[in-house]
């Protein structure tokens, strides 16, 4: 190979290196913090994060690839959760996850902002995460079980 198609071959690859590499992109990643009342090594907390991360994964979002998850665990440790509501809140999540009212309480305590989904909350109102179930505001939103002015499940 003569030297000018030598330096004109490694000038084209590299004018299209940008290209390329635009066109490999990965999409932005999303980060979602967990935050689980059970204690990490409790069978029906791993059972509930793997569903949690199976219903991601249907949705289309793959761990490693475009959503990181974050998880803590409390052991039903009021203060343990308040703590790991303030890391995670750090940590600057698109969204949090809680379950349990206590876990959701801390969370609310540590963020006003960051969206909040939570699982196994009693009573939403009576318990100040939400101000109504038509009219949510603020930043949670969620499923309780039991909704005592309903008298059954619902979603807030």
């Amino acid at each position: 190979m003569r030297r000018r198609q030598f330096i004109g071959l490694i000038w084209g690859a590299g004018a299209s290196l940008p290209l390329r590499a635009l066109a490999q992109q990965r999409e932005r990643t999303r980060h979602i913090g967990v935050l689980m009342h059970l204690s990490a090594d409790d069978p029906e907390g791993q059972s509930r994060v793997a569903a949690f991360l199976q219903g991601l994964q249907e949705a289309g979002w793959a761990v490693g690839r475009n959503v990181s998850v974050d998880v803590r665990w409390a052991a039903a440790d009021i203060e343990v959760m308040k703590r790991a509501a303030k890391e995670l809140v750090a940590r600057q999540p698109d969204l949090l996850f809680t379950s349990s009212t206590p876990a959701a309480a801390a969370m609310l305590e540590a963020t006003r902002t960051i969206p909040v989904v939570f699982v196994l909350v009693a009573d939403p109102v009576g318990t100040g995460l939400i101000a109504s179930l038509p009219r949510r505001g603020g930043n949670m939103t969620g499923f309780a079980p039991i909704v005592p002015s309903l008298g059954g499940g619902g979603q807030s």
